[in-house]
Order: C-alpha cells, then structure tokens, then sequence
C-alpha cells in the first residue's frame, strides 16, 4: 500500500491536525508499540538471565547488542513485524498474532553466538507484554508531551493574571451584574484551578502499574519451570526497573484502574480548560477582550469585519471529544469476561487518539490566550453603567452601623431597576448615619469596589 496524503487521512489526527499531533507519533503509533514490546521482551530476557536458577549466560557485549534492538528500532524494523503478523518473513509464516511476531524478530536480531530462542517470551502471555508495553508508551506521552502543554497554558495563565490583576471588570453570576472583580483575578482561578489539576495527573501517571504473572495470574508457568525462585518477587522488581509499579494480583490482565485513574485526572484538567473556553469565548462575544488580527487571515467567508473566537472554540471542540474518548476508554479499560476477553485490543488503540486531542485543544488555547488583551474602556463603560453592583457593599456597611433592615432598603431601591451613582447618594442623604459613614458611602463606585482581587493575582500557586 502506498503512502497516502494527509488529505487522504481517515482521522483528521493524522490529516488535518497531523502538524498538532506529530509530538504524539514515538508514543502513540503503532510502530511505537511494538518497539515497546521489543523493549520489553529483550529486558525480560536478560532480567532471566540474571537468574541464578536459570543456565542463562549474556554477556555485555550481547546485552548491548540486545538492547540495541529496540534503541536503534527505526521504521524498517516495524515494517518487518508486520510482515511477521500479516505476510509472513524469511522461513517464517504469518503469525497472525501480533506479539508472537515481535518474539520471532527478537529471534532474527539475536547476537551471534547467542542460542536462546526458547527462552524468549519465556512462560509470558501477550498480556504481560502488552500491559507493561502500554504503558512504557503512556507515562512519557503524559509526562513529556500533555503535562508540558499543559504547564504552558498555566504560565499562560499566570502571566495574564499579573499583568492584568489591578483591571476591574464587571463580574455576572446567573449572566446578571454582580460584585466587580479584575480580570487578572479571574485568570488566577483558572491557573490555580489547573495546577490542582496537573497535580493528579502527575500522581495519577506515577501510580501506573504493570503485571507480569502469566496466563491467568498465579505464576504457575514459571512456578512450574522453576519452583525455587519467587516469581512474585522477580516480577516486582522487573516491573519496578521499567519504572512502573507493581500490581501483584490480577487475572490474565491487568485489571486497569490505574488507567482509569489517569484517564480521570486528564478529563479534571480539561474540564477546568473547557470551562476557561467558554468564558473566554463570552468574554470576546461582551468585547472585553479583544483579538489580534493575522495578516491574511479570514474570519467569516461573507462578513470581512469578522474577528472570531475560532481558537477558543477549536479547543473547546477537541477537548469535549477528548473527555468523551477518556470516559469511554476508562469504562472500558478496567471490564473483562472472567480471566480476559480480547475486545480491550482494539479499544486500548484508541488512546493515542484520545490524547491527540487533549493536545489539539491544549495547543488551541494557548493561541488564544496569546491573541487576546482586555479591552478597559469596554469594561470600564459597563461597570459605568451597571452602578447598582454597589449595592451589596451599601448594605453590608449598613449593617455594619447597626440597621436591621439594610438588607431590605437596598433592594427596595435597585432590585430589577436601573439605579444611577445619584440615586444612591440622594438616598444616602437620609439616612441616620455620622457624615464619616455618608462619605463612606458616597466614595463607592464599581471600579473600585473590587476587594483584595488584585492581592489575589498575584498569589503564588
């Protein structure tokens, strides 16, 4: 089969959005994965090796050369495994089986000299592979390509909210004006919200564990090769050397619920990000923030005047794919009939997608983050216009000096009317209070009626 175009993708991952995703391909391809499986059937091989019971003899010269199977393993050497599973290679025929293809071409790479064909793959299942392999391909995906973006959209955020955190801007809850805040205030949430968010996530991908315990878990394969040796031990620190953690007791499979765990937290931290988005998206629609142009750039196909909140939306779209992707694979991940059914297979292929669209979204928002700057006249014109936003500073002082009936007094005044600075003040001449609480009063207005918001931003997180 020919190499196809990127406009004849299936996926628009590997079409449309392959520029975005490429930093996903040594960890989410195929070819990824079996050089993962490599990696660890040459590791298990020479971790066997270092057995005393086992008559096992690699030297260092041939443990390198081992080794270099899967460090050198370039796209060839794929190519050739999957000749292995679909076509057959050399003497041998079509494995249709994707991991004993692996085992015969450890075979084909072995150093001269070295005669150790049955012991690779030696008293394993698939799953052992796999379930090790996976996630030898997940923990540097998170850790090198999904947390680094997402590190950046948080020093986005935090850039935002120092710069910006002395800008007041007229705060809605129910879509209705409240209580003033800034805008940098606002940025803080979000980047404090996201760095709760990254802390699971780098929890959650320190916890993946990995099994290494045979055809339904007990060791018996190994146990009955070698009764002497404990298996359960030897698997812990084998597991423990690829940089996982061990899960000691499973069925055939590993049940999952580290996955799940990992999927969760990703999920957490796009939930904070699509919530960010859609504010963002209002923010531009009520012109408090405004967008830099590109050259050359069309925001509307009929309306030329058009500057859309495209970046924004775009994440917006990928992330909620990416949350659906996420739920589904951790429904499905941690479910297997009895010992192991194989409908996980094709399922768990699909996470790279799942990823490749949590990167999309996290590339998109950072864009928009970076085209975007507040509008202060803009925001300065509707707290101008919204004056009734003190009413909630006018009561709590009242109540202060002492009326039982502060709380009803201003909401006779301004509930559902359009209320000026004047009327207030008219109102404030009548009330029973010293002239240093009337001045008081009177100084309110609602870009200053902000709080310790901007004391706020500028909190390290």
């Amino acid at each position: 089969m020919t190499d196809r175009s990127t406009l004849q993708a299936v996926s628009p991952l590997d079409g449309r959005y392959a520029r975005y995703t490429e930093p996903l391909v040594p960890y989410a391809s195929e070819q990824a994965l079996i050089r993962a499986r490599v990696e660890v059937e040459v590791e298990y091989l020479i971790a066997l090796a270092d057995l005393d019971a086992t008559p096992l003899v690699i030297d260092d010269g041939q443990r390198a050369q081992l080794r270099a199977l899967y460090e050198e393993f370039e796209e060839r050497d794929a190519e050739i495994v999957k000749q292995l599973e679909t076509t057959g290679y050399k003497e041998y025929p079509a494995t249709n089986h994707d991991v004993k293809a692996v085992e015969y071409f450890i075979r084909e790479g072995l150093p001269e000299g070295l005669a150790v064909e049955n012991w690779i793959h030696f008293g394993l299942t698939s799953e052992d592979v796999n379930n090790l392999a996976y996630r030898l391909l997940l923990k540097p995906a998170v850790e090198d390509v999904l947390l680094s973006e997402l590190r950046a959209v948080s020093d986005a955020l935090v850039e935002l909210a120092q710069e910006h955190r002395s800008v007041p801007m007229l705060a809605r809850t129910h879509g209705q004006p409240a209580t003033p805040t800034t805008f940098g205030k606002e940025m803080a949430v979000y980047a404090s919200r996201l760095g709760r968010a990254i802390g699971r996530i780098e929890r959650a991908t320190d916890e993946l564990s990995g099994k290494l315990a045979g055809a339904s878990g007990t060791y018996a394969a190994h146990h009955a090769a070698y009764p002497e040796v404990d298996w359960p031990a030897f698997a812990e620190s084998f597991v423990a050397s690829l940089g996982l953690a061990h899960e000691p007791l499973t069925t055939q499979v590993n049940p999952g619920d580290d996955l799940q765990s990992l999927f969760d937290a990703l999920r957490g931290a796009n939930n904070v990000l699509l919530d960010l988005d859609r504010d963002m998206w209002l923010y531009v629609s009520d012109r408090y923030l405004g967008q830099q142009t590109r050259e050359g750039e069309t925001g509307s196909s009929t309306m030329p005047h058009k500057v859309n909140p495209i970046d924004f939306e775009n994440s917006e779209g990928n992330l909620s794919k990416a949350n659906s992707d996420l739920t589904f694979l951790g429904d499905y991940v941690t479910h297997s009939r009895l010992q192991r059914d194989l409908s996980d297979s094709t399922v768990k292929r699909n996470v790279g997608a799942a990823f490749a669209h949590c990167l999309i979204g996290y590339d998109k928002l950072q864009t928009g983050l970076g085209k975007v700057t507040p509008n202060e006249d803009v925001m300065a014109e509707d707290l101008q216009a919204n004056p009734e936003v003190i009413g909630e500073a006018v009561q709590t002082i009242l109540r202060r000096e002492g009326y039982d009936d502060a709380y009803e007094r201003v909401k006779e005044l301004t509930r559902g009317q359009r209320v000026s600075l004047a009327d207030f003040r008219d109102r404030f001449e009548d009330m029973d209070v010293s002239e240093d609480v009337r001045e008081e009063l009177k100084s309110l207005t609602p870009a200053e009626y902000t709080g310790v918001a901007d004391e706020l931003a500028s909190r390290r997180r």
